[in-house]
């Protein structure tokens, strides 16, 4: 089950209610603009073509950069976790990096 939230340029949130399983994690907590894209990216190179991420942070900014930055790099957002004191965002690698 997941929960749509609306952000100002118009693009959903998907909430869900448990996270998944992935195939790989990143750490990005303490991290903040543009440090944490920066690491997604690199971690993003690291994954084959239909493999996951799930990405832990706690930046509130992230919620609207990581979703903006999966729209312009074409990967796809799955949705997001928001655990007791971080948020666990779940991404598919829909294409190799340029």
């Amino acid at each position: 089950m997941e929960a749509a939230f609306k952000l100002k340029d118009d693009s959903q949130l998907k909430f869900l209610d448990k996270p998944i399983i992935t195939d790989s994690t990143t750490d990005i907590i303490y991290m903040m603009c543009p440090m944490h894209l920066l690491t997604i990216e690199d971690k993003v190179k690291e994954l084959m073509t239909g493999q996951t991420l799930s990405i832990l942070t706690d930046y509130d900014g992230a919620l609207e950069d990581i979703p903006e930055w999966c729209r312009k790099t074409g990967n796809e957002f799955i949705g997001i976790y928001e655990d007791t004191d971080h948020y666990k965002f779940f991404i598919r690698k829909v294409k190799e990096s340029r």
